[in-house]
């Protein structure tokens, strides 16, 4: 069905509120950045500075709570991912009656409000603590982790179960009567099947952990992250540093998501020469199977 003149003229109306709702903030931070007024301004524009970007790495408060904020993310990708990892492999070879409920439970704690799952942290570690007289776990970097990993495991999860359910069964029965062992078959087979969603995994649990405050902001216990410095920023009064951290992030999300593409259509294209070398060699063995033999 083709569009009137009206409809082309309301799908760009469409198309450009939806742009600008999407990326009209990223656009007045990253403009209000290099502008010199020591509040964030777009219009007048008076004078380029970098100013904001030497305030930036000047606050101590800001580089610590992003420092723990990094170590934070690389913890829980450490710890979520494998979690997540062996939820999908139950989840493919558990009873399918039992599939439904256990696919609840796994997925449950996505439900759950962050609040409520940095309160439980707290006060569940907090007792099994001094009771077992292991007091070194009640630390906030160590309570962030666990309350980050309870939910974004089941991130994880989901991701690499959309990928394991495409996997060829066939391939591990090949392998097992072919006398390899199962650890074999899991990290010769399995895991180079999986790697692409590990490593989405790994970039999903990266990113929700380092964005992550309700959570966090009672996990912590009294250290801080960056989201939980920047919220009592911004209730004093946002500044044009803010807008340069957020320049950098937005920089860095850009060129990790290049980097990405660039990696997937390495792998892609690898991926479709080993086929095509495949697919040839087995052209070429039938045809030596029917190649006539030799006169004697």
């Amino acid at each position: 069905m083709k569009m009137g003149a009206f409809g082309r003229v309301m799908f760009a109306v469409y198309v450009a509120v939806f742009f600008l709702y999407l990326l009209g903030p990223l656009a007045v931070m990253g403009v209000s950045a290099f502008n010199t007024p020591e509040y964030p301004q777009v219009w007048p524009f008076e004078g380029f500075t970098l100013n904001w970007f030497d305030a930036l790495f000047a606050d101590q408060d800001l580089m610590y709570g992003l420092q723990t904020s990094l170590w934070i993310g690389v913890l829980v990708v450490l710890v979520s991912v494998p979690i997540g990892l062996a939820g999908a492999i139950v989840m493919t070879q558990i009873n399918a009656r039992l599939r439904s409920t256990y696919y609840l439970i796994v997925v449950s704690p996505v439900l759950t409000p962050g609040i409520i799952i940095g309160i439980s942290t707290v006060v569940f570690w907090r007792q099994l603590t001094t009771v077992t007289g292991m007091r070194f776990f009640y630390d906030g970097i160590v309570l962030t982790v666990l309350g980050q990993s309870s939910f974004i495991s089941a991130f994880c999860m989901l991701v690499i179960l959309a990928r394991l359910q495409r996997f060829d069964r066939a391939q591990e029965e090949a392998a097992l009567d072919l006398g390899a062992s199962y650890p074999q078959v899991f990290f010769h087979i399995l895991l180079p099947f999986l790697k692409p969603a590990l490593f989405s995994a790994a970039i999903l649990a990266f990113l929700s952990s380092f964005e992550n405050y309700n959570t966090t902001t009672f996990a912590i216990l009294s250290d801080k992250t960056l989201t939980t410095v920047l919220a009592g920023r911004v209730r004093q009064g946002s500044t044009p540093a803010i807008s340069a951290l957020a320049v950098i992030i937005v920089a860095a999300t850009i060129l990790g998501a290049i980097a990405y593409e660039l990696w997937k259509r390495r792998e892609d294209a690898l991926a479709g020469h080993r086929r095509r070398a495949a697919a040839k060699a087995e052209i070429e063995e039938a045809d030596v199977g029917f190649a006539p033999a030799p006169a004697e």
